[in-house]
């Protein structure tokens, strides 16, 4: 039986988290521009630094997933539970991902990019 190469794991995963990640960044934004904080301006400029870098990442990640032929596909969600889709050479393969480790690693994925910016 045919499988997702191993090495392409962490690409799919980059097109599961960042894109996750400019969602937090966007909503962390709108809340910080409603809020009333004395300095807004380098909360915002963090933000913007760290969705930059995210974009950047993103991108590269698409012209991979373009340039290798896969395609990721999210699926049904519940409370417990979120379905991905990886597609590969004419492979499907279906996996699933607490929804708990979807929230804990985008945590620390935006520590880490926080930290890079």
């Amino acid at each position: 039986m045919l499988q997702i190469p191993s090495g392409t794991i962490p690409y799919y995963e980059s097109g599961i988290y960042l894109p996750l990640l400019l969602i937090i960044l966007e909503k962390d934004q709108r809340i910080i521009e409603q809020s009333p904080f004395k300095f807004k301006t380098p909360y915002l400029q963090l933000i913007d630094a760290t969705r930059i870098k995210i974009e950047q990442d993103l991108k590269e990640t698409k012209d991979y997933f373009t340039l290798h032929q896969m395609r990721l596909v999210r699926g049904k969600t519940d409370d417990l539970f979120t379905e991905y889709q990886f597609y590969f050479g004419g492979v499907m393969e279906c996996r699933r991902y607490s929804n708990i480790r979807l929230r804990n690693q985008s945590e620390l994925l935006l520590a880490e990019y926080i930290g890079k910016s």
